[in-house]
């Protein structure tokens, strides 16, 4: 994996202060030290997944108020919204090791499956289901035809 660029900024480190060190690789932004800037962490979601910042919303269960406040960095996921976050991620990293191209996720997400009653990916993602979209992407890497 190449690397691209090093983050290290105060400016974009939230309220604690600390640090934060990115590492861009082509797969997007990997932790290196502390923690990662939210908003370009779910800029690389959104990117991946072709997500609407009111998609990720719906995705998540919270608002679309509550999205467009964490783009911003004025706060942050917490319970509930964090393990989704952690879903999605997860299910991101899949996609991107499945798939070759960058627009290969996006375009399996919007294409319709029988797997999901002649809905697309997406659909379950928007009602929540990442577990049943990561089940059908497991299926797919597997050889089934989803």
């Amino acid at each position: 994996m190449g690397e691209i660029a090093v983050s290290s900024s105060r400016e974009n480190c939230g309220r604690s202060g600390a640090g934060k060190h990115l590492l861009q690789t082509r797969k997007g932004w990997e932790r290196m030290v502390g923690t990662i800037v939210l908003s370009a962490h779910l800029e690389h979601l959104m990117t991946t997944l072709g997500m609407t910042y009111t998609e990720l919303a719906r995705a998540m269960g919270t608002s679309d108020r509550t999205v467009m406040r964490w783009l911003a960095d004025e706060t942050y996921p917490q319970h509930d919204a964090r393990a989704k976050l952690d879903e999605l991620t997860t299910l991101v990293q899949r996609l991107d090791e499945s798939f070759k191209t960058p627009q290969g996720p996006a375009m399996w997400l919007r294409a319709r499956s029988g797997y999901f009653g002649d809905l697309a990916p997406l659909d379950a993602l928007l009602s929540g289901r990442i577990d049943a979209v990561d089940a059908a992407l497991e299926a797919l890497d597997a050889g089934v035809f989803v």
